[in-house]
Formats: structure tokens, sequence, C-alpha cells
């Protein structure tokens, strides 16, 4: 074929990059367009139950695959998955955004549409995303049409941004030249600039040269721009005893003897906070210093000497190099340090935090236990999402087997993300291996907000676990301000009865309220096979939750009241 649709042409572009599921919702400014997915082998249209929900799947997917792909028609529907287009934006994850909007002569003659504010304004929610995304693009010439949608392909992944690419419905059944697919688009980063990059490195080496005590920890981007890989060897050459933040739980191997925990300032264990504000020289990889991924930013380092490493630039004490990213210079500082470090005598880490002790297994659950307990259940390569809630700041308590994800969002914390990223989360482990496990956190309050999706699941025989913690209500919020308001409770729900109401076939439910329940159901090696969705509804009581969450609920409350 000499030549392709141009919708076709994005599918293609899209699959060429892994991105084989397609989320978000028909509207009649996208049907042709959608009409495309089917003719490209291998790709699928997830058909989400509401577009916020779609945006949450997307940024799930892309976490786990490198990027992602939304489609929405024209205003009701693009504005309606901007919440989670903006969680995106604000937590770096990789989505591209496709607008289905009026024809171009639709547009030129500014008619009266649908789905308009009826003022003839085509461009209003254009400039509204283009606010909470890394580069748009509105396509009006159709020759420049297929360059502009592989530019806007690679900024989404190399950016780790939301992109927005609107395209008219006139445009869709446009041809383009197929033989553009045949020229990849370049997804490589561009070198540092040399010279730079020489003054950052010696400027690293100096101090580490110079340190009895340094430390490294990781956050959020490690993951999110993928470093992963040289974190771990740089710990692996150094044995700097190592952190990582509440963002940055799953992008280094927890089972690694050079591992410190989870450090959040003011709300860390003690032993962990010492360690890392007695450092002498800190080696910050991918920070998002948000207030929960701080403690309301109770950092408090004894040093000056912190190095930030970022995916756009590095920051040496007060000196900023910007343009230097990290993924090359953490190679070239691996290939350089073990001369550095060959002096280093490794300081102790802290304790890992022991096991629970035996109890009778009439015990009623509680948080604390929980969260130290689910470290025995989780294995190798399972995907792990918690929730703006209890479950967001217990995950902190549970310690990883090797090559575990977690995904939390930490910074937008937007209620309900967890169950719609679960989907997305699901759908691109199936496609790299259908063995891995999703398991899902959430709470009774926060399920309600999106509970939808799990139809979607159920529509593609998905397979994660569903953990729902039942302690009636708004606990976050709770702990925050109003325990005992009507506005931070919410209408029960038979949980148990959601799967067959959202047409389960296959399928397993449990409640759990005992510790002697929640061992049984764990210790079951079929309950260990994702062998089919599962519903698990874990009873606990109303004000439990996790020390770190009470802490952070007070220090919040503070900070409200101060400002």
């Amino acid at each position: 074929m000499s030549e392709i649709t141009l919708g076709r042409y994005l599918f293609e572009r899209l699959h060429q990059v892994s991105v084989d599921t397609i989320f978000g919702l028909p509207g009649d400014f996208n049907l042709t367009l959608l009409d495309k997915v089917y003719e490209v082998a291998g790709m699928r249209w997830a058909g989400n139950a509401n577009e916020l929900n779609a945006a949450y799947a997307a940024d799930g997917y892309a976490r786990i695959k490198g990027m992602s792909c939304l489609i929405t028609t024209f205003g009701v529907g693009e504005l309606s998955a901007l919440n989670g287009i903006a969680g995106s934006y604000a937590e770096h994850v990789g989505v591209l955004h496709v607008v289905g909007t009026p024809s171009t002569t639709s547009q030129a003659k500014g008619l009266l549409l649908h789905h308009t504010l009826g003022n003839g304004d085509f461009t209003v929610f254009h400039r509204m995303s283009s606010n909470i995304s890394e580069t748009t693009a509105m396509l009006t010439d159709i020759t420049a049409a297929p360059a502009e949608i592989d530019r806007c392909i690679r900024t989404t992944y190399i950016a780790q941004r939301p992109v927005y690419l609107g395209i008219p419905a006139n445009f869709f059944d446009l041809k383009v030249p197929a033989n553009l697919l045949n020229t990849p688009i370049d997804l490589s980063l561009h070198e540092n600039e040399p010279e730079a990059e020489k003054e950052a490195l010696g400027m690293v080496l100096e101090l580490v040269k110079k340190s009895k005590n340094p430390i490294i920890v990781v956050d959020a981007c490690a993951s999110r721009h993928d470093v992963k890989a040289e974190t771990n060897k740089l710990i692996e050459l150094t044995q700097f005893p190592t952190f990582v933040t509440p963002m940055g739980k799953g992008a280094i191997n927890e089972q690694h003897p050079r591992y410190g925990g989870v450090y959040v300032g003011t709300l860390s264990r003690p032993e962990v906070k010492e360690a890392v504000e007695s450092a002498d020289l800190i080696l910050s990889i991918g920070a998002l210093l948000s207030d929960f991924n701080t403690g309301s930013f109770s950092y408090s380092y004894d040093t000056k000497s912190v190095v930030e490493f970022h995916s756009d630039y590095v920051r040496i004490k007060k000196a900023t190099f910007p343009g230097v990213q990290m993924k090359f210079l953490l190679d070239k500082l691996n290939y350089i340090i073990p001369n550095y470090v060959q002096s280093y005598k490794p300081r102790p880490v802290p304790t890992r935090v022991p096991d629970n002790a035996p109890i009778g297994p009439s015990t009623s659950l509680k948080q604390a236990w929980l969260w130290n307990q689910l470290s025995k259940f989780l294995k190798e390569g399972d995907i792990v999402i918690v929730e703006t809630g209890t479950s967001g700041f217990g995950i902190n308590e549970t310690t990883f087997p090797k090559n575990v994800t977690c995904i939390s969002q930490v910074l937008w914390g937007s209620i309900g993300f967890a169950t719609g990223c679960t989907l997305g989360a699901t759908m691109a482990a199936e496609e790299l291996d259908p063995k891995r496990r999703v398991i899902l956190f959430t709470g009774d309050g926060s399920l309600q907000l999106t509970v939808q999706e799990i139809s979607t699941m159920i529509r593609w025989n998905l397979k994660p676990y569903l953990f729902v913690l039942n302690n009636k209500g708004y606990t976050i919020e709770k702990l925050i301000h109003g325990p005992t308001a009507a506005y931070n409770e919410i209408q029960h729900w038979e949980h148990l009865k959601l799967l067959e109401t959202f047409g389960a076939k296959d399928y397993e439910n449990y409640r759990v309220s005992t510790t002697g329940a929640w061992n049984e159901m764990t210790g079951d090696k079929k309950f260990n096979e994702n062998s089919k969705i599962r519903m698990i509804e874990v009873m606990l009581p109303v004000m439990d939750a996790p020390e770190s969450l009470i802490k952070q609920g007070e220090l919040t409350a503070q900070i409200n009241s101060k400002h």
C-alpha cells in the first residue's frame, strides 16, 4: 500500500512504540478514528466507563509500559478527563491525549455546534489543556500531520508528561504516505553537553571523595525517567546506605542489604530519620519534594552537600546545571566512582522492621499488623497499587520482594485514582507477562468514586486482586478534620456483590476481619495465583490508621489552620 489513512497512521505509530491498548470513550467527533484501531493487528480499544476513569487507566498503563494513549471527544469528553491528565502532568507520566475535534470546515464557519460553549470559540478547550501538557498540537495541514503525530509521541515518551493532540474529524480518513512508517520514531535522549557534564561529574566525585557518611535517597522520578537500573548499580558499586521516599517505593531492590527504609522527614522511623539526617553527603535521585512525600516539608538534613539528579538538570549544592540529564550522568558516574570509594567503610543501615509477633487467630485486624504482614504475601514481579489514604501511607511499612512495582499518586492525590489505574496497569501487565499479579488496595470511600471501571476489568477478563479496606468512610479526611462530621461518611455498599453485579462469571469473594482469616487466605496456594478476579473486603476499625498517616493528618491540619 502506498497510502494509508491518517487515523491508521496514528495507531501504527503507537503500536511501533508498544502502546497496544487505547483508553477512552467514543464520541461523534472521534468515531471515525476509532474504526482505525481495529485495522492494526495487536491493538485493542479498552472502552472505559467514563473519561476520568479512562485518564486514570491511561496513567496506570503508562507507568508500566512507558507511555499510553487516551482518546476523548471534543469539549464534554476531554474536560471530563482533565483531572486525570493533571495528575499525570504533576507526577511525570507520559499520556498522549488525542481529542477528536469538529471538522476544519465547521470551525472555519464558527458553527454553533453541540459540545461547544455556543460562542464559536473552538480553541478554548485546547487552551485549557495547554497548561497541563508538555506540548500541544492542533492539526490543520494534512501534509504536516504525520510529522506532528511523531513529534507528539516522542515528546510524550521523552518528557514523561501528557501531550495534547487535536485532530479534526474530517482528517481521519485523509491519506498520507505509508512509507513514512518505515522510519522509526527516535525515542533516544540527546546527549548532555560535554563540558557541563564533565564539570558536574567532577564536582560530584569531589564530594564523594571527601565524604565519610554518604547516603542515597531515591524518589519518584528514578522510576518515571527510567534510571532504576543505573540507581541500583550505583548502590551496588558504592555500598552507600540507601533510602526511598513514599513516591520512590519500588524504584530499588528492597531486599538489598544496603536498603535502609522509607524516609518521610519527621514521619520516618526514628532510626531512619537519624541515618538520613546525619549524613554528610546526600545523593538524591529523581526527587519530587511534595508535602505528603516529605512529611509536610520536614526534611532536616545536617549537611548542605546535597546532589540532586533530575531528568533535565542536576543541582550540586547551590550550583545548577540545566540540561544535564541524570540518565547519562549516572551512567558515567557508575563507570568512574569505584575509584573514589575504595577507602569507604560501609556504615550500618537501620535494622528492618521486625515481623509481626505471633498473636491469636481471632485477633481483629489492625492497620499496623496488616501492612507488616503484607510483606509475606507479595512476591517478585508484583504490581501494587495503593490509594490516597490509609493504603498510601500503610504501604511504607511493607518491605517489597525484588522487582515489585508500586504505584501511588502521592503528589496529585486524587481520591479514586487507584481503581481506574488498576485497569490500565493490569492491561499493561497482561501484555508484558500474564503471570504478573496486579494488586489494588483502596478504601471503601475511594472505591465509590470510580467503581465503574471494575466493569471494564471484567469485560476484558482481567484478574487483579481488589482489596477494599472497609473502615466506614473517609478515614484520611477524618484524621485531618471532622472525625464525626457527616461529610466524611459514606453510604454502605455490599462490596461482595459488586463482581456479580458487573457481570463477572469466574470470580472469588472474601471478607476478612481477623489475623487468622488473613493468614489462611493469603497462605492458600490457589489464592496466590492470578487465575481470576478477586474482591477481598478487609474489615478495619473506623479510626484505625497507619501511625504515619495519623501524624500527617495532624501536620496537615496545623498547616491548613495557619495558612
